[in-house]
């Protein structure tokens, strides 16, 4: 035996194989790789932090000055959270041109985790809209940056063709939700008993806690993680330079001179990554870097990407008008005691650590007989509309009117639909992209979860507590006929897929 079949052996041993596929054959971690639980640490605690503040923030900006908050017009406030939740998925593009152009995603994603560290500490220490303004630019930035390269990182351990692959997304995407459910219980029950800024602390530390246990196994990923797949020529750097600063003094002076408001946030943002969505494709569909199957993947992913910021236009409203409902039209009474409003963010979690076992169960065990990713995408997006519907019940209600178990209900529907779309998404979209666009492609993803959160602070400006049927109406049979018309193109969209379904 030579000295590669001891290496082999050992590995054997181990729990790991050393095959020349380019994958991870470790199958300590739940039948995956090792690595895969430091990223679904570090992703968990950064969600924790980020839905803990994001529920608690969306009262800061609106309850009135008496009761610790703001006081913002309760439209200003919901158009704020829109975009800002738009804001984070649109930095992906960041970080995604950081991870392919200059620095690898993995070292993308460990100095991500260090700037979502200092917004959360900004909100809790900085009082007043200076803070808000701070802090959530920060986290915005930071969550951009992790989210696009933590999913590619994730990609890195798997080969095209390993059947673990959406199993090991839908395990990420547990530890996502993990960090979803504890962030808003803990924030909520710190900001009831102690107020807002204690309860950004709270928030600050579970970032704190991701940091330094991500600090610790980031030296185990696979080398592939910090491959820069397109590095940028040393001679361009003045020009990258020169284009960043531009654009932020751009963005500075379209604030001061009150073309972008509080008011229209939403759609500002909204405008923005329709745009770089548009640009993106362009520049990855004419690249000479990019061949012929790759353009055709690329073609097929446009209604992958249209379905999905319709899906996200009404799932990231569990942030805007669901809270809103929540504080104002659901009974939150449980024998005698009366739940924080922000508990009902952790309810969709449950679901998605019950249920994303349960689908990954069913998506290893029916292999290539499982349902191809159009047809997740159209199922997930018409029960996205019918969770919509199913509010119509209760419309017109007055105070605390919505039994809590009719809610638990809703978000039931919002978490299958979920299940159908995002972490397939993470997947397919990693199967899609091009070599030399890998991270690229997954912000493309994500600028579609953008566009969507931007859309859902527009129309929250729309809803009305008093006239609630048009709104839930309209909007559900929206996402219903979006998710029909690409069950009709299936088989097309599919040619266009180039055997990736």
């Amino acid at each position: 035996m030579d000295h590669r079949d001891d290496r082999e052996a050992e590995q054997v041993a181990a729990g790991t194989t050393a095959l020349d596929d380019g994958a991870d054959h470790d199958t300590r971690f739940f039948g995956q790789p090792w690595a895969l639980a430091h990223i679904f640490g570090v992703e968990m605690w950064e969600r924790f932090s980020f839905y803990g503040m994001q529920v608690v923030m969306t009262y800061y900006l609106y309850f009135s000055v008496s009761e610790g908050g703001l006081g913002l017009p309760q439209a200003t406030a919901l158009g704020i959270i829109g975009a800002y939740g738009g804001t984070v998925y649109l930095c992906t593009i960041l970080g995604a041109w950081l991870a392919d152009r200059l620095l690898g995603s993995e070292r993308v994603l460990f100095f991500s985790a260090i700037v979502i560290m200092a917004g959360h500490v900004a909100l809790a220490a900085i009082p007043g809209i200076a803070g808000v303004g701070v802090g959530l630019v920060l986290v915005a930035l930071g969550s951009g940056g992790l989210k696009a390269n933590a999913t590619s990182v994730v990609g890195t351990l798997y080969s095209a063709k390993d059947p673990r692959r959406d199993a090991g997304f839908s395990l990420f995407y547990l530890g996502i939700n993990l960090g979803a459910f504890f962030g808003p219980i803990i924030t909520g029950a710190v900001r009831d008993v102690a107020g807002f800024h204690w309860a950004f602390l709270v928030a600050a530390i579970g970032m704190g806690i991701g940091l330094l246990q991500y600090s610790f196994g980031r030296k185990s990923l696979p080398p592939q993680s910090r491959v820069i797949p397109n590095p940028l020529p040393r001679k361009r750097y003045p020009v990258a330079i020169g284009i960043g600063l531009v654009g932020a003094a751009a963005i500075a002076v379209l604030v001061l001179t009150g073309v972008v408001t509080a008011d229209n946030l939403s759609a500002s943002v909204a405008i923005v990554t329709l745009a770089a969505a548009i640009a993106y494709f362009a520049l990855i569909l004419t690249s000479r870097l990019t061949t012929p199957d790759e353009r055709s993947r690329v073609f097929g992913f446009i209604p992958l990407f249209i379905t999905s910021t319709a899906f996200w236009s009404l799932y990231q409203q569990q942030f805007t008008v669901v809270p809103v409902y929540s504080e104002s039209k659901l009974d939150r009474t449980i024998l005698g005691w009366t739940m924080p409003p922000e508990w009902v963010q952790s309810i969709n979690p449950v679901f998605i650590i019950v249920l994303s076992g349960v689908f990954a169960a069913i998506w290893t065990k029916l292999g290539d007989r499982q349902p191809s990713t159009p047809v997740k995408f159209g199922v997930g997006t018409i029960l996205m509309g019918c969770a919509f519907l199913l509010f119509l019940p209760f419309a017109g209600g007055g105070e605390n009117s919505t039994p809590l178990l009719a809610m638990v209900g809703i978000l039931l529907v919002f978490t299958v639909a979920e299940l159908l779309v995002s972490p397939i998404g993470l997947s397919v979209t990693t199967k899609l992209a091009p070599e030399k666009f890998h991270t690229q492609m997954v912000a493309l993803f994500f600028l579609s979860v953008a566009l969507g959160t931007s859309v859902s602070g527009i129309v929250a400006g729309y809803y009305d507590p008093e006239n609630e049927v048009p709104y839930f109406t309209i909007l559900g049979g929206l996402a219903i006929v979006v998710g029909a018309g690409l069950l009709l193109a299936t088989k097309p969209v599919l040619r266009l897929m180039r055997g990736v379904r």
